[in-house]
């Protein structure tokens, strides 16, 4: 359920290589198929009246990126960046078939270290990724740098859950059949214990929050999903900034 933006060593990005072919097949059975919605919810407060130039960081497959397509007008434009080769061939070929595909543009490169001039972009977006990338304040700056003043971040996450009911059986799904599941059909069990590893050790919401803060965001909300398995975050970038 994520991929790299900038990973946290060469073999993680090698993992992600790996698993590139069945990764969307993957996210459709480990997020009961709601991943889709979430990537609507993630990329609704991005858009006023589709002329907006967003970037997506981690792109991974592309499907953020799609999904902002689709409702980007004439001037709307895309582009999403991601550090696997493999994950962006992927992404270019399903871009042939999708609409607005002219508005989408796919480039290879580090989450921390954007090729784009500061003030580029109305709104910046990321799914899954935060908890494969080595050094998280980094990425909010570079997140910070690349917006226009009054301009959005928004972050779509896999989290543990707060303690309950759910989180037992969340616990007995995420952490035990899922790296079942990627292995009978992903040949590859050791990738999705490693993403199962980095949900289960991944900060909480309330301190993304606050890093985003600290980084210079204000407006900060957080919406919760699936018992609080998976948050949202939207924040914005000070008109006078």
């Amino acid at each position: 359920m994520s991929h790299p933006g900038s990973p946290r060593d060469p073999l993680v990005q090698n993992m992600f290589d790996r698993i590139a072919g069945r990764y969307d097949l993957l996210n459709r059975v480990i997020s009961f198929r709601l991943d889709r919605r979430w990537r609507r919810k993630a990329i609704e407060p991005l858009l006023r009246d589709g002329h907006e130039v967003l970037l997506d960081l981690g792109t991974g497959t592309g499907d953020l990126t799609f999904a902002a397509a689709e409702f980007l007008k004439e001037d709307g434009k895309v582009l999403g960046l991601d550090f696997s080769f493999r994950m962006l061939s992927l992404a270019r070929r399903k871009g042939e078939r999708t609409l607005n595909s002219d508005k989408i543009h796919f480039i290879q490169g580090s989450a921390l270290a954007p090729p784009f001039r500061d003030g580029s972009f109305d709104g910046v977006m990321t799914a899954f990724v935060l908890r494969n990338i080595s050094d998280l304040r980094l990425f909010f700056e570079q997140a910070f740098r690349v917006l226009k003043p009054g301009g959005k971040l928004v972050s779509l996450d896999m989290f543990p859950p707060p303690q309950g009911l759910f989180s037992s059986f969340y616990n007995v799904y995420f952490h035990r059949v899922m790296p079942w599941i990627g292995g009978l059909l992903a040949r590859d069990r050791s990738a999705y214990q490693y993403l199962s590893d980095t949900v289960r050790k991944f900060d909480p919401p309330e301190a993304i929050t606050e890093m985003i803060r600290r980084c210079g965001f204000d407006r900060i909300l957080c919406r919760r999903f699936l018992g609080g398995a998976v948050a949202l975050h939207v924040a914005e970038k000070p008109p006078s900034s």
